[in-house]
């Protein structure tokens, strides 16, 4: 007899979680938002206190080297500016940009806060950011921004968490396509499509932090309808 485990579902009989199901996913889909409004979708001096380090006061040609832009990040840091490991999360340079993370992240993210629970996903949350963001600025320095990398560590979290105990509605071939896609951004291949530079490292750095996540943390014990 196959012991396939089913996914949970909501008490109103849906699988895919209501907005009332997972009300941080929710805030931070409409903080996203609001910051597209308030930095003028990532153009003005506002987008600029959300960097990883701010590119106004450091000459740019310290980011030039490895060294330099670990020695930027340093002294950011130690001048107390921890919200700038964060923040670049919240800048997206476009609406395609912004739709897309936001409908991977609501797809994923709700269910992770609905059948694991707001503190796993705040773990995942923080622990992704730091991963996708740090790795992004130590290759190519601030200028860059999105939730990508929180949506690939949440799709790491989600496929590798599943494999030892089935909960998510998980399509298969969404971890394929979205590790094809990062290979691809490795390559010429979007900027001769007009896609311009995408934040690969981000990418990775996201991934591999959500593949960790999954290994340290144990699934659940309790469905969703238990809580």
């Amino acid at each position: 007899m196959d012991n396939q485990i089913s996914s949970p579902v909501t008490p109103d009989g849906r699988w895919q979680p209501g907005p009332r199901h997972a009300p941080l996913i929710v805030a931070v889909l409409v903080f996203a938002l609001i910051m597209v409004w308030l930095t003028g979708m990532g153009q003005n001096a506002l987008a600029v206190k959300m960097t990883a380090v701010d590119p106004r006061i450091v000459p740019w040609h310290v980011f030039d080297t490895l060294q330099g832009r670990l020695d930027a990040l340093l002294a950011t840091l130690a001048g107390g500016e921890i919200w700038r490991l964060i923040t670049p999360d919240f800048l997206h340079f476009s609406w395609t940009h912004l739709i897309f993370n936001a409908v991977m992240l609501w797809f994923l993210g709700s269910q992770i806060e609905w059948i694991d629970g707001k503190a796993r996903l705040i773990a995942l949350f923080v622990v992704t950011s730091l991963a996708s963001n740090v790795l992004q600025y130590l290759v190519s320095g601030p200028l860059f921004g999105g939730l990508s990398g929180v949506v690939y560590g949440v799709m790491g979290y989600c496929w590798l968490s599943q494999q030892r105990q089935p909960r998510f509605q998980f399509p298969p071939a969404l971890v394929t396509f979205a590790l094809v896609w990062m290979v691809i951004g490795f390559t010429p291949i979007p900027e001769w499509v007009g896609l311009g530079r995408m934040a690969n490292e981000a990418h990775l750095g996201g991934f591999l932090g959500g593949l960790a996540m999954a290994l340290v943390m144990p699934p659940h014990k309790k469905s969703p309808t238990q809580r």
